[in-house]
């Protein structure tokens, strides 16, 4: 749960260093939303009441990690600039997806 909330945390910094124009607007929305629903949805699998509920928070958690990887991309590739510390946040997003990939299979 901890790596999921200091996750969001630092994609909310990063997010602060992109310049907002019209274009990176809304991907930053996007990006922030998505990091920031991995660790959401964590927790309301840590409290889920059935292992149902628990397997579909989990599965909306690589849902979201996946999603968070696309607007790193994106965002690295409006601004080449932050493109090499998008790529690091990109490969904690691709351990997380991996990681509630492994769970969900259980």
């Amino acid at each position: 749960m901890e790596r999921t909330a200091r996750f969001g945390e630092t994609i909310i910094r990063f997010a602060k260093k992109i310049p907002r124009n019209p274009g990176n607007n809304r991907l930053i929305d996007q990006l922030v939303g998505a990091a920031t629903s991995v660790g959401a949805n964590y927790c309301e699998a840590d409290d889920a009441v059935s292992g149902k509920e628990f397997k579909q928070k989990i599965g909306t958690c690589r849902k979201e990690s996946k999603e968070t990887m696309f607007f790193l991309r994106m965002i690295a590739a409006a601004e080449e600039d932050l493109a090499s510390e998008a790529r690091v946040l990109w490969r904690e997003a691709k351990e997380l997806n991996l990681i509630f990939g492994a769970i969900w299979r259980k």
